[in-house]
């Protein structure tokens, strides 16, 4: 059974930037974990209900385990030794094939720390690592697009309500950028062959791919590729 790792610093990142192919990874069979590393504050003793809105998107998508850190939000370049050995618990623990998390150029700096601290530990830890694009990525060139049907759109758009706390969520705009997020960077011609039905993207730029020829040692034959 592949295990794929999620890791983000904020509630929703995940869902945002990758919940289509969240699902779709679930749907495969794959065991899919989210490790948030904050839980945020949506009030003043609001650290309850975005943990809540995170279980309830991932048992949308079929997240496995979504598990959480206590960083401080918006405190994450303090605190980059506790991320740090977090992030080694969580990986030891799920023991990850492929590993998904911010782009490290980012706007935001926890964005940014969360993707520096989880290329530490992935490319040490993991066969395969790549980043999602956030609202705030900058300098981002995506090498990988994973296009999705409506029934994964839709998916991911009701895992997004869950977040009710997140008033600036408008689920019309996540709907239109998934439609043409790839135009920029993917030939119409190419898009022309995708089908009426594929008709929405997410955008990852991969940072390693190991793959096998055949099963490696201790790997279930069904993991060729990370």
């Amino acid at each position: 059974m592949k295990s794929v790792l999620v890791v983000v610093a904020h509630p929703d990142d995940a869902e945002i930037s990758m919940g289509m192919r969240i699902r779709w990874y679930a749907e495969q069979g794959a065991r899919v974990r989210v490790h948030c590393l904050t839980t945020g504050a949506a009030e003043a003793d609001g650290t309850r209900p975005r943990r809540d809105e995170c279980l309830s998107a991932g048992a949308v998508l079929m997240v496995d385990e979504y598990t959480f850190s206590d960083i401080p939000d918006t405190r994450f370049v303090e605190h980059r030794g506790r991320i740090n050995a977090d992030l080694f618990a969580v990986f030891d623990e799920a023991r990850p094939d492929v590993v998904y998390t911010h782009h490290p150029q980012d706007q935001h700096l926890d964005h940014a720390v969360t993707g520096d601290e989880v290329t530490a530990v992935a490319l040490r830890e993991a066969m395969g690592l790549c980043y999602f694009r956030s609202p705030y990525s900058t300098g981002f060139e995506p090498t990988m697009f994973f296009v999705g049907a409506r029934e994964l759109m839709d998916a991911k758009v009701k895992a997004l309500e869950s977040f009710t706390s997140q008033r600036q969520l408008d689920m019309d705009v996540f709907r239109q950028l998934g439609a043409v997020a790839h135009r920029q960077h993917v030939h119409h011609r190419v898009v022309e062959r995708f089908g009426e039905e594929a008709a929405y993207c997410e955008m990852f730029r991969v940072h390693r791919s190991i793959e096998f020829g055949g099963a490696p040692p201790g790997v279930a034959p069904d993991v060729r590729r990370a």
